[in-house]
């Protein structure tokens, strides 16, 4: 799975450098991921009698996947933030008109909030992931590329390994023991500080590509972006220990499922996002 993972991400950066065309191989990457990931969102939803229509959540996580991609074109840009709220009204609408559709108007609200979150938990976080990729300024600023993709994954899950390590080795005191039991306050801090010192390397590895990074800045990067991606790790948790569930599937075998390896990634995005439009 890492290893294609790697090829595509490779694609993605060859396609741009020969055709000049940005976020190709990770838009793909999303497609792929997206409706599996759904499925999974599902069933999570469905433990708690919310019952998401999956293919308008994968039809509207796709097509914000897509818009995300569009943005890079200057012909889109003035017409990107009307269509990104078409796209999300409309979702809603067709979850309306299904539920119509079937003569019943029992559960109608449930199943429209319940498509439209499954589409923006999936499809508005992977949007962030891609428009970092394709985003260009047209000054000095921050420049989209596959290097800043691969340091937000790579920040992600040094925090996860740093984390488990200094648990084990220090971990005394609890973080949240009712939701995750097995994270610690000392874990947590040196998953910070590990993700703080990934920061700097990949600043060192690919300096053009983050060279509106320097090292206090690509170590702030790396401590928000592994918080906000354990964050992400409580945020599924909470959502598992109310469906009453261990993994969120079964797709990835040691792992769980889909969502117990993307949820992070995913919602650290936005947060890049942010500090790389400050920075």
């Amino acid at each position: 799975m890492l290893g294609a993972l790697l090829a595509l991400l490779y694609f993605d950066y060859s396609v741009e450098k020969y055709f000049h065309l940005a976020g190709v191989g990770l838009l793909l990457l999303m497609l792929f991921l997206l409706p599996l990931a759904t499925r999974e969102v599902g069933q999570l939803f469905v433990a708690e009698r919310v019952q998401p229509y999956r293919i308008l959540a994968v039809m509207g996580s796709g097509l914000l996947a897509i818009h995300a991609f569009l943005t890079q074109f200057p012909r889109f840009r003035p017409i990107a933030a009307s269509t990104l709220a078409f796209i999300i009204v409309v979702t809603m609408i067709l979850a309306a008109i299904r539920r119509a559709s079937a003569r019943e108007s029992e559960q109608a609200i449930t199943r429209m909030a319940g498509t439209v979150l499954a589409m923006l938990y999936l499809g508005g976080l992977a949007w962030f992931l891609i428009a970092i990729r394709v985003k260009h300024s047209e000054h000095h600023g921050f420049q989209g590329s596959t290097q800043a993709v691969v340091m937000i994954l790579l920040v992600v899950k040094f925090t996860d390994i740093g984390a488990y390590f200094g648990g084990r080795s220090f971990g005394k005191h609890k973080l949240i023991p009712w939701l995750s039991p097995g994270k610690t306050w000392e874990g947590l801090i040196c998953g910070l500080a590990t993700a703080g010192l990934v920061g700097v390397l990949c600043v060192l590895i690919w300096p053009r590509a983050l060279s509106t990074l320097n090292w206090p800045k690509a170590f702030l990067f790396g401590v928000v972006i592994g918080g906000v991606g354990q964050a992400g790790d409580l945020l599924e948790s909470l959502m598992k220990r109310d469906a009453q569930v261990k993994d969120s599937g079964s797709l990835i075998p040691g792992f769980g499922g889909l969502l117990d390896v993307i949820d992070s990634p995913l919602l650290a995005a936005p947060a890049a996002y942010l500090l790389f439009s400050l920075f």
